[in-house]
């Protein structure tokens, strides 16, 4: 890779690390962008999957600076993502390179009509969750823990969208709950692609540096901001790259 190759794959995984804390998603820019470079898909997402831990950690550290993330209430989420993640990584090895960028295309549709779906939730906390909400706040989580350790473009946009949906939580604790999940998501599939051999780490580590920075600053800015503005933010995002989405398909 040349070095102005390496410089605009910087900016692209700085700008859409920043984004990413509030929309996630920002692997159904960064690793399609990373195939337009000649990189390998299998080693494209686990390369991106590697720096995917460094932006969680990254923004996972100013919302428990601000005390965001309830450990109690996520715990359990995190020994099924744990899990699920795992599962997802392993898979990675069983699906052929071609699919994957139909995976990611698929993956972002569903994020859009998810979101108009509930597009009313996340602005006020709820208290008052039903059993039958939790099982599929717990269901949803590990199915989505699955994908999130084989390829995790959408992943946090549609867990997100889950949490605020039904396990009454505003935009900003749902994004400072998927952040901390995430951590774990992405830890256990590094740990699982770098067992296989897939990552690289030359690329991987400028990346993850650059993640780290990046998730930081977004995330001490989402801190500063209300669920109303978090929530234009993350609708915007995610319809933007729908609409990227669809007219990726126009062009094959």
């Amino acid at each position: 890779m040349t070095l102005s190759s390496l410089i605009l794959l910087i900016i692209v995984f700085f700008v859409m690390s920043m984004i990413g804390v509030v929309t996630g998603s920002n692997s159904l820019v960064t690793v399609p962008v990373m195939f337009q470079f000649g990189i390998e898909p299998k080693v494209a997402v686990a390369t991106n999957m590697f720096g995917l831990t460094f932006l969680n950690i990254g923004a996972t550290l100013p919302f428990v600076k601000e005390g965001l993330i309830d450990y109690k209430k996520l715990s359990p989420l995190v020994i099924l993502t744990l899990i699920s993640s795992a599962l997802g990584a392993i898979l990675i090895g069983l699906i052929t390179s071609e699919a994957i960028p139909v995976i990611v295309s698929v993956s972002m549709i569903l994020v859009a009509v998810f979101t108009l779906v509930k597009r009313d939730a996340g602005i006020e906390k709820v208290t008052d969750i039903s059993q039958k909400a939790k099982i599929i706040t717990f269901i949803l989580t590990f199915l989505l823990g699955i994908y999130g350790g084989l390829y995790s473009g959408g992943y946090v946009t549609i867990l997100t969208a889950v949490y605020v949906a039904f396990f009454g939580m505003t935009f900003t604790e749902a994004v400072a709950g998927t952040k901390f999940i995430n951590v774990f998501s992405s830890l256990i599939a590094t740990v699982i692609f770098a067992w296989q051999g897939l990552i690289d780490y030359k690329l991987g580590i400028i990346l993850a540096i650059t993640m780290f920075i990046a998730a930081y600053i977004g995330a001490k800015t989402v801190t500063k901001l209300n669920d109303i503005w978090l929530k234009r933010i993350f609708l915007a995002v995610v319809f933007l790259l729908a609409v990227k989405t669809i007219f990726d398909f126009t062009l094959k």
